[in-house]
């Protein structure tokens, strides 16, 4: 297969499309507008449906209601777009409703930058959304990558009835990279007549179907929470992805980094290494579910004396690696959280 030169937000507009998702709800917000720029163009040549929503919020209901129905659906967005649809994202995972949302992260908080920033780990990771739910979250570290997750991002929604964010930065949406849509992660959408509101004529059914959040009744909200979160730990057996970098030598450092950031960690540690100097690295690919036991038995070896978290954050990621780590090494921080991105000299130093 031939590879096409695009920026990522393009890209990542594109490998919706050969997913076979034609339905895309979008609010413009910088650094991801492209998205809705490219998909207005060609989700109209596929036979697929673009529709800008009037907010955020308005933008989190359609994907609800079209989720419900069975439909694939994704939306883009960055920053504060993702806060103003936490609300339906967290009706979503509660009426377990599968969708596929993107945020293209900016700096914060507040209105914060425009330029790159991994400032919303904890709201993908832990705090999306009101009540005791969990999205599956994939970092992607480069255009190509991100094309491959949101392929696999609208499989594993349905395979699991929950919705799927991918975080990137504004870096992943703004850069060009030569990229392929592999045909081996094309997948046709599962049968949802079982749950969906598809209608009683298409299923040839005479029972009607309910998508709802709403449980009145305390022991059928206690069961609903518990049957979500066995999802959750499902994920954690099934879904756990990342990358070794540089961990088969004796090294004295084990760097944790992810998404576009660890690019950079990668460079300093070929620089680091040509002066004899070893650092290993563990990139999670899934921020939930955590590679935990990766990172625990990367850090539990004599060589290894330290653990640093490199992030575009102001250390959000230490929490979970410290929790992989248990104590058995100290776990440091570096990293910006003003759009401006370290360097490599940086990261060395």
């Amino acid at each position: 297969m031939s590879k096409v030169l695009m920026k990522g937000n393009e890209a990542i507009g594109e490998a919706a499309i050969r997913s076979g998702c034609l339905n895309y709800f979008a609010y413009p917000i910088t650094p991801q507008s492209e998205v809705a720029e490219y998909l207005a163009r060609r989700m109209p040549e596929v036979g697929g449906v673009f529709l800008q929503g009037e907010s955020e919020v308005a933008v989190s209901y359609m994907i609800f209601g079209a989720a419900a129905a069975g439909a694939r659906v994704f939306t883009t967005s960055s920053s504060p777009g993702i806060s103003l649809m936490s609300e339906g994202i967290s009706y979503m995972a509660g009426a377990q409703c599968p969708a596929v949302f993107v945020n293209i992260m900016r700096g914060g908080p507040g209105l914060g930058g425009i330029l790159p920033s991994q400032a919303d780990y904890f709201q993908a990771t832990k705090s999306l959304g009101h009540g005791d739910f969990r999205l599956l979250v994939m970092a992607p570290a480069s255009v190509q990558e991100a094309v491959e997750m949101m392929m696999d991002a609208f499989p594993l929604a349905e395979k699991y009835r929950n919705p799927v964010m991918i975080l990137g930065d504004g870096l992943i949406g703004q850069m060009m990279e030569p990229v392929e849509f592999p045909d081996s992660k094309k997948t046709e959408p599962l049968n949802n007549d079982a749950w969906a509101t598809s209608g009683l004529d298409t299923r040839k059914s005479d029972t009607r179907n309910l998508v709802k959040s709403l449980f009145l009744d305390p022991e059928a909200l206690n069961n609903n929470n518990l049957l979500l979160k066995s999802k959750y730990e499902q994920m954690k057996r099934e879904e756990v992805r990342f990358e070794a970098y540089n961990t088969d030598s004796a090294y004295n450092v084990l760097i944790v980094s992810y998404g576009t950031m660890s690019r950079v960690c990668r460079t300093a540690i070929d620089s680091m290494k040509a002066d004899g100097i070893e650092v290993g690295m563990i990139r999670p690919q899934t921020l939930f579910p955590f590679p935990e036991d990766q990172i625990r038995a990367a850090a539990d070896v004599t060589h290894c004396s330290v653990v640093a978290s490199i992030e575009m954050s102001m250390g959000q990621m230490i929490e979970d690696i410290e929790r992989s780590v248990q104590g058995k090494k100290p776990v440091k921080w570096f990293g910006k959280c003003g759009g401006d991105v370290p360097t490599p000299e940086e990261v060395v130093a």
